[in-house]
């Protein structure tokens, strides 16, 4: 390529096109893309409206508000642990119904001497329901009984 020697006063169109075409809402198989347009490609789509699927089991809580406990038991602490000097905390896995009722419950770990008086306090439990867009969901949580002497 090389820069021309003079500036011509006027360059001649072989061929117009016209504007460009407009959106008939057809295939143009000449540039690729619906419509016709570069246009209509570029035009932003309307965000999509996501609607969130119920959730098929319980929905996982790692914490477990206090405000959300409406009715306690509190566990009675096992003779034959309190002769022994057995203390510790039993870890509960627990579904909370959409009710707020204790649905099941499962010893993770803690002394076996404390474990059942856990369990039995939990059980009796009650919740108030947990809500999920506004409807009452079933909630799985991990929950601590705290066994001391001290008390």
């Amino acid at each position: 390529m090389a820069a021309p020697r003079i500036i011509p006063d006027r360059i001649a169109m072989l061929h117009d096109p016209g504007p460009p075409p407009t959106s008939n809402g057809n295939y143009d198989p000449a540039i690729g893309i619906p419509g016709g347009g570069i246009g209509d490609v570029l035009r932003p789509e309307p965000a999509p409206h996501v609607v969130h699927p119920a959730p098929s089991g319980p929905v996982r809580i790692s914490d477990l508000s206090a405000s959300a406990l409406i009715y306690k038991v509190v566990p009675v602490y096992p003779v034959i642990a309190k002769a022994t000097g057995v203390q510790g905390t039993v870890v509960l896995e627990a579904i909370i119904s959409k009710q707020g009722t204790i649905e099941s419950l499962r010893v993770v770990s803690g002394p076996v001497l404390l474990q059942q008086a856990a369990v039995d306090a939990v059980s009796a439990w009650r919740y108030r329901p947990f809500l999920l867009n506004g409807e009452p969901v079933a909630v799985e949580t991990t929950v601590n009984v705290v066994f001391n002497m001290g008390r």
